[in-house]
């Protein structure tokens, strides 16, 4: 089994956070076939009050102080948050400063670029986290990506199966999967679950650190 470094499994340390996660997809897509409050079910591509999007920052910070509580700190915790603030400028700023404008599929890949570069921005700052982060974010985006599938397929008028605007008339059913359902899960989502889990989980680490001193298991270069 994979390990983060000195010995926790990640699948033993994702268990119950991808199960939680599996929890809140399936309630979601039943709210939006029952058609529940939009105010809290978003039947549209966009945000939802009910949506996995926001368990990415409370696992990180979880993640990130397991690991902690285990030894499998960061070499500098100081160092890793600042690559994790750089990952988010990279896609908060970076995309808007390049005069570079692309329509269906471009402006996906141009899109999802600069998420997957953000998200290697991080790995030197934390690779424990990175790896569980990164485990955790499959975890979470194939059953999505599986759900998405038949959704297209029957049309059921969720956001699972929303389409943008720019969309291409008369794409067919397999091009429109494959861009919006599983590259855009297994590419886009698993990139921001890892960039929002690593901001959040080394200031987590950060505040952890003045607030209590170092860790009593001691440093160890994750």
């Amino acid at each position: 089994m994979t390990r983060t470094g000195s010995g926790l499994p990640i699948g033993q340390l994702i268990l119950v956070p991808a199960l939680i996660t599996l929890a809140v997809t399936v309630l979601r897509f039943v709210g939006e076939i029952e058609q529940w409050s939009p105010n809290w079910f978003n039947h549209q591509m966009g945000l939802s009050v009910v949506a996995i999007v926001w368990l990415a920052p409370v696992f990180g910070v979880y993640f990130a102080l397991r690991l902690r509580a285990c030894g499998q700190q960061p070499v500098s915790v100081w160092g890793a948050i600042g690559l994790a603030v750089l990952a988010a400028l990279i896609v908060l700023f970076l995309p808007g400063l390049l005069p570079f404008r692309f329509v269906f599929p471009g402006r996906l890949l141009y899109g999802w670029s600069f998420l997957v570069l953000a998200a290697a921005v991080t790995l030197p700052g934390w690779p424990a986290l990175f790896k569980t982060m990164l485990a955790y974010a499959y975890a979470a985006r194939i059953p999505i990506a599986i759900l998405m599938f038949f959704a297209m397929r029957n049309n059921l008028g969720t956001h699972y199966d929303a389409v943008p605007r720019d969309l291409p008339a008369g794409i067919g059913f397999w091009p429109k999967y494959l861009w919006l359902a599983f590259f855009a899960q297994l590419v886009y989502w698993v990139a921001t679950t890892i960039v929002i889990g690593m901001l959040f989980g080394t200031i987590a680490a950060g505040v952890a650190r003045l607030a209590r001193g170092p860790a009593g298991a001691g440093p160890s270069p994750a």
